[in-house]
């Protein structure tokens, strides 16, 4: 195994788990899990703690975290997909999954789970698109999004507005795919929507804020965009040539 426990105190009675891939958040971390136990206190907190050379896995354990530590960073997918496998590992019923450095506003947790339990929807895509006080992205990388909301609604016949946010909600039942080796862990984004529906997994947006980073910093750091854009578009076209 290439990740080790850290903590491992959960209350088995919870079917909520938080998901937080991080790699040298020891600054946000800390606030981050603090405003998510405000806002779902009945929900467990992990950390993927991605190799980070800083103090993001002794933060997050004080601030009351579950953390999953990985020997080296293994780059923004491979922490999501740990944390994928232990949700299913541990039974868990309901995954949201959240960034580490702020830009994510906790509130909208409580909505993308309500959807979740009240709906048959199995993926719920938190849109900065749909809530006109979030914050945009640069033009490059909202190029990028522009192209991958195209293609993507194209594919699966439905309109998504933000096909590369990160901010997300699933059920159960779409963790046999995200375990799976079909899961694109290099760029976890547009192509996973499709293979979802592909899957069979119903899909729906509602509407967040984020906000900038104001640390000019995340996981996704140095990734060239026109490659970034490239990878995507190609990963998708072969999305549709796969057999699953």
């Amino acid at each position: 195994s290439r990740f080790i426990m850290q903590q491992t105190t959960f209350d088995s009675y919870n079917k909520i788990l938080v998901v937080i891939p991080a790699y040298n958040e020891e600054k946000d971390i800390g606030s981050v899990i603090a405003n998510i136990r405000q806002v779902l206190p009945i929900a467990n907190v992990l950390v993927i703690n991605d190799g980070s050379k800083d103090n993001t896995a002794t933060n997050a354990k004080v601030s009351g975290a579950t953390v999953v530590s990985h020997f080296q960073n293994m780059g923004y997918g491979i922490a999501l997909q740990t944390g994928y496998k232990y949700a299913q590992m541990n039974g868990y019923e309901y995954i949201l999954q959240i960034d580490a450095d702020g830009q994510h506003t906790p509130n909208f947790l409580k909505d993308i789970l309500s959807k979740l339990i009240s709906s048959n929807i199995d993926i719920v895509i938190g849109s900065r698109f749909l809530h006109r006080e979030s914050y945009k992205p640069p033009v490059i990388r909202r190029i990028g999004i522009v192209i991958f909301s195209f293609l993507a609604s194209m594919m699966i016949r439905q309109k998504i507005t933000d096909p590369t946010s990160g901010f997300r909600g699933y059920k159960r039942s779409v963790l046999n795919f995200l375990v799976s080796d079909y899961f694109p862990v290099d760029y976890p984004d547009a192509d996973v929507i499709v293979m979802c529906h592909r899957y069979g997994h119903k899909i729906k947006e509602i509407p967040v804020i984020m906000n900038a980073n104001t640390n000019n910093k995340s996981m996704h750091s140095g990734i060239k965009p026109l490659y970034y854009i490239f990878k995507i578009t190609f990963s998708l076209f072969l999305t549709l040539l796969r057999k699953f």
